[in-house]
């Protein structure tokens, strides 16, 4: 690679300037494009000083001959072919360089995006869709009445759930990093638009001071983790959002929208608080064998020490606060029994009751997490002797006594300030925080009670017994008291581990209350069996009590139906499971509510993209009529991964896209990766992104949801295409020999292990078949690669064919085209799936696809295989074209579109050293930079496509 490019002027002091490119015509805000010159400007100035002059350039060179590459002035080939000669301690920095200006054009576009959403909430604009203004304005317009929503807001539950396989790419010294300069960003823009002042500069030099020390030491910060994360690292990673957004954007939502619905419905009772979050980080133990009772423990009193440190916070400022004198205002006779118990007798407090009310509740919550955590967590001057509060009910007893106290003596105005806020935090945290879910798959549970049956003498070998007399075997044992082992009974490791997770389950909910654990999922659940099978470990640690007639419990064993072939059978299983009396029971004592889980991730890689959508959805269709003949209560819990190939999008529009009755006021759903950074980094993004999940909710639950003006010919019509769909993936992933091989070869799948980014094992066992896979390896893989096949494969040639000689539509190819067309006008389901898909094959880039391609061995293969994908991918543009009618694929997203535009001078150069750096490492070379550098673009390429797996 030259050193200098004289056919290009470099821009002084700037690197990588993206939109200086652009015409001024162009849709590209000022905002960005001033913040990316600055930022880039920066950093270009700290890669000067810290690795020299010769670096720069080669950098700026690179840049610059990759946007030649862009305007058609030389082909991807060309690009690739300068690298193959690059000493591999130059392409260190390189990498840096692109990734850290893709981290930093992010930050650019997220302050564009919030200045955007600031300016219409000052100029009045009406709050569009996915804002509870919005979703209040509707159902106004709508005229519900409380007699319609009564049932549906007692019942309102809206969970996001962080899961224990995040797929973040980034170290959170990273995330603080860009948090300090996105402050001062803020900070820079604020003085802009005051305009120049004696001030001004002054203020400015020392912001870029400030971002440039920020920057100077990312430039000296590894970018990726030297050692791959401990279970309990993850679960410090997903408490940590809480104290950033969570524990104050929560309770504040649940506190708005049960005013509101008070307000606007008075004779319907809302719940509490309608989001309630939720965790698998320490509790899924499905192919994760690092999941023990011990991280149980962790994960359970970590999350409790959390809350009760943000109830000591809030009852200390309260006691600051709450100075009223009974000299001056009168106090509710409870109120003074309150601060009567407080034992604060300070002479200076003898005549507010209030602060000596308080300091007793402080020591009460000092005292409860003393008991229930086993440690001290708060001075001990706080406690002197107090007594625990028994649960969170008695916490907000003295909480209540306080709020009509002042409300009886005072006004409202200083109940409605930190002590409301309190109240709701209860509400939605408890003394647990969040919900810990337990998971494993079925023939995990299926192998313990094999064991435990077998030690017991209850039967020899149950995993041999047919399904009959599985269900029938269980459901006598569930139907008797009688424990099957010892606390000290010797089982295998496997066993023993999970019998440990149970009993750690069970003492978390004695000490921190039912809702510390409340969900035990089943994946892979293929049978009633397979349900009924975790509730023998639960009653045999106390979780579940025998009662043919009457059995209790507070544990939800939820099914998780993974594959297309199980969602098909998801309705019968449960209609089967409903028909069993005992378990019929056993569901009205938990409110009468089924929980199902259905899995996006490896339906997905099972079917494919539009395959998978259709039967989620069809899932979903017959679940509900499947709980309305049992009069059951179902509520959907979505496993959405951050990618479209794993179920990503927006939330707020894959919510309404749901069929009608699916929702029914509650649902919980996934969030993992870096899709819980992007919501829930910082406040403002927390509450919009939780906003939407409760709109989203409340109007898929209360208002009519658009469908096809033939219904039945429209599920015709999508089962068709989806059958079309699955037979090309199958065709390519299932049945094509060289595909395998293609897979792991083309891609830097086996690399993705050293990436650090999970706890988990990236696959179940060595590759020979895509189910060996992990969803999220499976997908990243495909992103690296920059193909993205699980977002779009098989879709383009399904509709091709379909409107060709698809049945569910008489007429001809242009009825049946109009047919599409006006499907996709009316319906948010077909409206989503395209959409989505969109923005997926925005994405691709076929002649980097190409380049990979060429790292497998077997050429003739390779060739054959890529043309298949490359086909493919033309007629599913093609066909999403011509079934939207649109132009382009972000025709509608003109955002994501520049986005997209932008980020191509330093996508490529990350590739095409990507793809320089893998075929050095398979032909021997695997030094310690070559190694560190393929680390250093996988995790670059995740930063600038915005998502990883």
């Amino acid at each position: 690679m030259p050193t200098d490019a004289p056919e290009h002027q470099l821009i002084p002091g700037t690197i990588i300037p993206v939109v200086t490119d652009a015409p001024e015509s162009e849709s590209v805000h000022p905002s960005i494009r001033d913040d990316i010159r600055y930022l880039g400007a920066i950093l270009g100035e700290v890669i000067r000083e810290q690795e020299g002059e010769f670096t720069y350039n080669l950098i700026e060179n690179i840049r610059a001959t990759s946007l030649d590459l862009r305007h058609g002035e030389l082909s991807t080939k060309e690009l690739a072919e300068q690298f193959h000669s690059m000493d591999v301690a130059r392409t260190l920095p390189v990498i840096r360089a692109f990734s850290h200006f893709a981290l930093l054009a992010n930050l650019a576009e997220d302050l564009n995006a919030e200045r955007l959403r600031d300016k219409a909430a000052d100029e009045g604009e009406t709050p569009g869709p996915s804002t509870l203004d919005c979703t209040w304005r509707t159902i106004a317009e709508q005229g519900i009445s409380s007699a319609q929503v009564s049932n549906t807001l007692e019942h309102l539950y809206v969970a996001p759930v962080m899961t224990a396989h995040p797929t973040e790419t980034r170290r959170r010294t990273v995330f603080d990093v860009q948090a300090d300069i996105a402050h001062q960003m803020r900070k820079r823009a604020r003085i802009l638009e005051r305009g120049e002042t004696a001030r001004t500069q002054d203020e400015l030099d020392k912001i870029t001071r400030f971002i440039k020390r920020r920057i100077t030491a990312l430039w000296q910060t590894a970018l990726i983790r030297s050692v791959r994360p401990r279970i309990e690292d993850e679960i410090k990673v997903g408490l940590r959002y809480y104290s950033l957004s969570l524990l104050e954007e929560i309770p504040a939502i649940n506190r708005d929208v049960r005013n509101h619905l008070h307000e606007q419905f008075p004779d319907a009772q809302p719940t509490p608080a309608i989001i309630r979050p939720g965790s698998w980080i320490g509790g899924d133990h499905d192919g994760n064998p690092y999941v023990t009772g011990e991280t149980v423990e962790k994960a359970t009193s970590m999350a409790a020490r959390t809350i009760f440190e943000h109830y000591g916070r809030v009852l200390a400022k309260l006691e600051q606060e709450l100075s009223l004198s009974t000299r001056i205002s009168d106090v509710t006779p409870e109120l003074e029994e309150l601060a009567a118990r407080g034992k604060n007798n300070v002479p200076s407090r003898e005549d507010e009751p209030y602060r000596r009310a308080i300091h007793g509740m402080r020591g009460r919550i000092a005292a409860t997490a003393e008991a229930n955590l086993g440690v001290r967590i708060f001075p001990s001057e706080i406690h002197d002797d107090f007594q625990p509060y028994a649960d969170p009910q008695e916490f907000l007893a003295d909480i209540t006594v306080v709020d009509h106290s002042l409300r009886t003596g005072v006004d409202d105005s200083l109940a409605d300030d930190a002590l409301a806020e309190l109240f709701s935090s209860v509400h939605s945290f408890g003394f647990h925080l969040s919900g810990l879910d337990l998971r494993q798959n079925s023939e995990s549970f299926e192998a313990v009670l094999t064991e435990l049956f077998a030690w017991a003498g209850v039967n020899d070998n149950y995993a041999e017994l047919d399904e009959e007399h599985k269900v029938e075997l269980l459901v006598k044992e569930l139907s008797s008291p009688r424990p099957l082992a010892e606390p000290a009974t010797e089982f295998s490791e496997a066993t023993a581990r999970e019998i440990g997770i149970f009993r750690a389950a069970a003492a978390a909910i004695e000490r921190f209350g039912r809702e510390a654990v409340p969900h035990c999922i089943v994946s892979m659940a293929t049978s009633v069996s397979d349900i009924l099978e975790p509730m023998i470990l639960l009653k045999e640690v106390g979780l579940f009590h025998a009662d043919r007639d009457a059995p209790t419990g507070s544990v939800d064993v939820i099914p998780l139906f993974e594959t297309i072939e199980d969602l098909r059978a998801g309705a019968a299983i449960m209609r089967d499971l409903w028909a069993l009396p005992f378990y019929r029971a056993y569901v009205h004592q938990l409110d009468n509510q089924q929980e199902v889980m259905l899995g996006y991730s490896d339906s997905n890689k099972d079917g494919g993209y539009f395959a998978a959508n259709w039967a989620l959805y069809s899932a979903e269709l017959e679940l509900v009529e499947a709980a309305r003949e049992a009069d059951v209560r179902l509520r959907l819990f979505h496993g959405r991964g951050g990618t479209v190939g794993r179920g990503g999008g927006p939330s707020y529009d894959a919510i309404l896209a749901q069929p009608e009755g699916a929702v029914q006021g509650s649902l919980r759903i996934t969030e993992q990766g870096e899709i819980i950074s992007a919501k829930y980094g910082d406040q403002s993004n927390a509450r919009r992104n939780l906003e939407a999940l409760a709109s989203a909710t409340l109007e898929a639950s209360l208002l009519e949801i658009p469908a096809p003006e033939d219904t039945n010919r429209a599920y015709e019509t999508m089962a068709e295409i989806s059958d079309l769909s699955l037979n090309s993936y199958a065709t390519l992933m299932h049945e094509d020999e060289g595909f395998i091989n293609y897979f792991t070869s083309s891609t830097p799948l086996e690399e993705i292990g050293s990436l650090n980014i999970g706890s988990r094992p990236t696959s179940r066992k060595q590759t020979e078949a895509i189910t060996d896979l992990r969803a999220i390896p499976w997908v990243l893989s495909w992103s690296q690669s920059r193909v993205m096949l699980p977002g779009w494969f098989g879709v383009g040639s399904a509709i091709q064919k379909w409107l060709e000689s698809g049945t569910s539509v008489p007429g001809g190819p242009q009825e049946r085209l109009d047919f599409l067309r006006d499907l996709h006008q009316r319906w948010p389901f077909f409206q989503t799936v395209m959409a989505n898909m969109a923005q997926v094959m925005a994405k691709v880039d076929m002649s980097l696809a190409e380049l990979y391609s060429s790292l497998v061995e077997d050429q003739e293969d390779a060739q054959r295989i890529f043309t298949i994908i490359r086909e493919e991918y033309t007629t599913s543009v093609d066909m999403f074209l011509q079934v939207t009618d649109q132009k382009s694929l972000l025709e509608e997203n003109a955002e994501l579109a520049n986005s997209v535009r932008n980020r191509f001078p330093y996508l490529v150069p990350l590739n095409l050293l990507q793809l320089e750096l893998l075929r050095r490492f398979r032909k021997g070379d695997d030094s310690r930079q070559v190694r560190i550098g393929i680390q250093l673009t996988m995790n670059g390429l995740s930063t600038a496509l915005r998502n990883s797996g």
